[in-house]
This record gives C-alpha cells, sequence and structure tokens, in this order.
C-alpha cells in the first residue's frame, strides 16, 4: 500500500478482498501477510522510482512453479505491474 492509498476510499468489499488475498499468498509462500506487505510496498518503491505505476490494477501473489533443477514445485513471485509512464530523468 502506498502513501496515495491512504487518501483513496476503498469499499469493505474491497478491504476485505485484499486481505483474503494477503492471506492466502502468505500462506503459500510460508511467511506472515506483514512480510508480505512489506515486500509489496518495497517493490512498489522501487518501481516507482522510474516509472508511474497503475497501483489499482497492481499485483503481487505468490504461486508454485516446477524448479528448474527438478527438486519439485517451488514458491514463485508473480507481480503483474500496470505501467502508466516512464519518468524522465533530470541531469
Amino acid at each position: 500500500m502506498g502513501f496515495s492509498d491512504f487518501f483513496k476510499k476503498k469499499g469493505t468489499g474491497n478491504i476485505a478482498k485484499d486481505r483474503l488475498k494477503l492471506v492466502l499468498v502468505s500462506d503459500r509462500a510460508g511467511c506472515s501477510p506483514e512480510i508480505m506487505e512489506q515486500i509489496k510496498n518495497d517493490i512498489i518503491n522501487v518501481i516507482s522510482k522510474y516509472i508511474e505505476i497503475d497501483l489499482e490494477g497492481l499485483d503481487i501473489k505468490i504461486t508454485q512453479t516446477e524448479s528448474e533443477s527438478n527438486n519439485g514445485s517451488v514458491p514463485a513471485l508473480f507481480a503483474n505491474i500496470p505501467i502508466k509512464d516512464l519518468k524522465t530523468t533530470k541531469k
């Protein structure tokens, strides 16, 4: 959740949906919801330095995928981050 999210009004249905997603993702990854939220915030903060992103369309989740070294399935982080615009750097 970014700084601008504090000023957006979300319905209770959307809040419940976001919380459920966070619980499911953290359960799959074997880490707490707080850690998952920190990871999401860190990703948003880093990417936002270089590009303007659509926070409403942002989707970060952990799923199971097959390991390349044939060790079975392992957790994988997938991020769908819609880009609004590239930020120009000032020199």
